[in-house]
């Protein structure tokens, strides 16, 4: 298929490798199953990148051959560079799109991006969680049979959560203990898109689930340029030289 949306799935490989719950859930790495789940589509080439790599795997001809990165961090937020962080927001800024999944809201990227601290109320207790679908008829969650759908097992995030108001909210998430939390939600930075969607605790198969691979396929074919990059060019414009010359009265 020509024009294929060029995903990259990024994540830090750290409890794959330390924790053999993790590594028994998800044998291929969390990031390895994202990967395998958007490849599903045929409408999408995707490839993978982990914090272990040269240059987080981010380098500048990887993140130019881009269209939608997808991020899951959690233990090692510290351990990501400055200079990549940069990079990719660089990028987002242009118009790549930006897939943030659950404790990614403490990466480096999202904070920078949001502007704000990010920080939310948590409980791990495997909780049945329902994503509560706010508009039907929104593109990322078409596919998805009835008003919600339900997490088996998953971390209790809970407001107040620290972010802006999202431009577009899509999902709101009720937990067993009766905490809400703004489970999903579209930001724009200039000229990219960014989708914050919060299931995905390490010690859970939540990336197998039919409807988690669903929403984020959706979400990369929402969130993809749609346009040429916007790049930060601001020139100074000699008056003369103005495109449109304006005649004083």
């Amino acid at each position: 298929m020509a024009n294929k949306i060029r995903v990259t799935v990024w994540g830090e490989n750290v409890h794959e490798k330390e924790m053999p719950v993790v590594a028994k859930i998800y044998p291929k790495g969390m990031h390895g199953c994202i990967a395998d789940g958007l490849a599903e589509d045929p409408g999408l080439e995707v490839k993978t990148a982990t914090l272990d790599m040269p240059e987080h795997g981010l380098t500048e001809e990887v993140l130019a051959k881009t269209d939608v990165l997808t991020w899951w961090g959690h233990a090692a937020h510290d351990r990501v560079s400055d200079e990549i962080v940069w990079r990719v927001q660089t990028r987002v800024l242009e118009g790549m799109g930006l897939v943030v999944l659950h404790s990614g809201h403490y990466s480096k990227i999202f904070r920078r991006l949001m502007g704000t601290q990010c920080s939310l109320c948590w409980r791990e207790a495997d909780e049945i969680a329902r994503h509560w679908i706010c508009n039907p008829g929104h593109p990322i969650v078409q596919g998805i049979e009835g008003r919600y759908f339900e997490v088996p097992q998953d971390e209790m995030y809970g407001e107040p959560f620290a972010i802006p108001s999202p431009d577009e909210q899509i999902f709101i998430a009720h937990f067993e203990g009766g905490e809400v939390f703004r489970s999903g939600g579209v930001f724009r930075r200039q000229n990219g898109l960014i989708f914050y969607f919060q299931p995905g605790h390490e010690t859970y198969p939540v990336y197998y689930q039919k409807e988690i691979k669903l929403v984020l396929k959706n979400a990369v074919h929402y969130i993809a340029p749609r346009g040429p990059l916007w790049k930060d060019s601001a020139p100074h414009i000699p008056p003369e030289q103005s495109p449109i010359p304006i005649t004083k009265k």
